[in-house]
């Protein structure tokens, strides 16, 4: 009989995994809470008005339609029971021969209940219409505030927490849209002396601690060029009455605290919580199988692999390792039928790289640094054919192009719908 594999959690590594199945071997059911597959590294442009969400997303059953071995099951995870190869969804139940965990990370507050219930998290399709929305309605209430200036300022005051890629390419944006788009879409702030700041923050010595220092110097310089006040060796403390309070005993007045500044892996009920190791990562072998389970595998940011001796610490929580570890783990139950040998997963890193704005640009290949124009036209084309359907990559590149003739893109809508 054909085995079952059931695969929690469809980004990266979720969706590598199971394209490169072969036909045949198994039925595979991918669980998901969202109906759709998205490409976080472009977030932070749903979120500034840059790109629709479709342009990023791909719904999973029509990506599933010609491939009736693959199944898809919207929910979530309430139960893992192991010794009965079963799992409990918010949706139902599914039994499994081999369960394959792969749900990412979720946003870390750091046990900073304040900011978990007013900043702005930045990291999935909600969350980037939600910053879209909260920001577009901050600067429509700017416009009503000439008589307030200390309002004013909070309302047009930004505070990113985060210095990583995520952070540097929010900022950037911001900077870039505060001195050409926001004075066309609001000529009443022209008319006012009050002018808000952005501030990045993060507690590392320096901005995108995993890049090279010539790439983190760049970024910094740039940054600071287009109107960034950078803060570093310092974190956010608290962030109540519209105050955000740092560990260097700044106070910053702002309604707008965005979060983009560390993950953590989920748990699952059910699970030996021996098997969790630094940021509650499943700790896996070097074939992803969870500690203490023969037929339960994690891979991408959920798990953490100690034994690569290039990466005592356990691999970096990026798209790269995701991607590798999906076709890995795939290769090997492409192999188990056949009794053939299975491929320890060694991971090669091909680099990183962050956008900072408009033909600016860091990234770090192999041994090789690149900044400004060139490392922009990486960066685009990387992320261009990285999309999942060529639908995502034309309404993109065609979005991107308007937007570098115009300095401009006309997706500023402040959408809420209710239930």
């Amino acid at each position: 009989m054909v085995k079952k594999i059931v695969v929690i959690g469809g980004g990266f590594a979720g969706i590598n995994l199971v394209n490169n199945l072969k036909k045949g071997e198994y039925h595979i059911i991918l669980v998901d809470r969202n109906n759709y597959l998205f490409f976080p590294p472009l977030l932070y442009q749903v979120a500034t008005g840059f790109l629709e969400p479709s342009n990023i997303s791909y719904p999973y059953r029509k990506m599933f339609q010609n491939k009736p071995f693959i199944r898809f099951k919207m929910g979530e995870v309430v139960r893992i029971v192991p010794n009965e190869n079963r799992i409990i969804l918010t949706t139902g139940e599914l039994y499994y021969d081999s369960l394959v965990l792969a749900t990412g990370t979720k946003t870390n507050y750091f046990g900073l209940e304040n900011v978990k219930g007013k900043a702005v998290p930045m990291k999935n399709i909600d969350d980037a219409l939600e910053m879209r929305n909260y920001i577009l309605e901050q600067l429509e209430r700017a416009t009503t505030l000439y008589s307030d200036q200390r309002e004013l300022r909070k309302a047009l005051t930004i505070v990113i927490a985060g210095g990583g890629p995520t952070g540097v390419e929010i900022s950037g944006m911001l900077a870039e849209m505060k001195s050409s788009v926001f004075k066309k879409d609001y000529p009443e702030l022209n008319r006012i002396s009050v002018s808000g700041n952005i501030y990045l923050i993060d507690g590392a010595p320096q901005l995108l601690t995993p890049m090279h220092k010539k790439s983190q110097d760049s970024t910094h310089k740039a940054l600071e060029k287009m109107g960034v006040n950078i803060i570093l060796n310092t974190t956010v403390k608290d962030y109540y009455d519209d105050k955000v309070f740092l560990s260097n005993g700044e106070i910053i007045e702002t309604k707008n605290l965005i979060w983009a500044a560390g993950v953590i892996s989920q748990t699952f009920e059910g699970l030996s919580m021996e098997c969790y190791g630094k940021g509650k990562r499943l700790i896996t072998n070097a074939y992803h199988q969870v500690l203490g389970y023969s037929n339960i595998y994690a891979i991408g940011d959920t798990c953490i692999q100690m034994n690569d001796q290039k990466f005592p610490q356990g691999h970096p929580q990026v798209a790269q390792v995701a991607l590798q570890q999906g076709k890995n783990l795939a290769h090997n139950f492409n192999h188990l039928p056949k009794n053939k040998s299975l491929r320890p997963f060694i991971y090669h890193d091909k680099g990183s790289m962050a956008i900072i704005g408009r033909n600016k640009a860091v990234a770090d290949l192999s041994n090789l640094s690149f900044k400004g124009f060139i490392a922009w036209c990486i960066w685009i084309f990387i992320h261009l054919i990285s999309l999942v359907h060529y639908r995502n990559r034309i309404t993109t590149l065609y979005n991107w192009i308007v937007s570098y003739i115009t300095k401009d893109q006309a997706l500023r809508m402040i959408i809420r719908p209710k239930r």
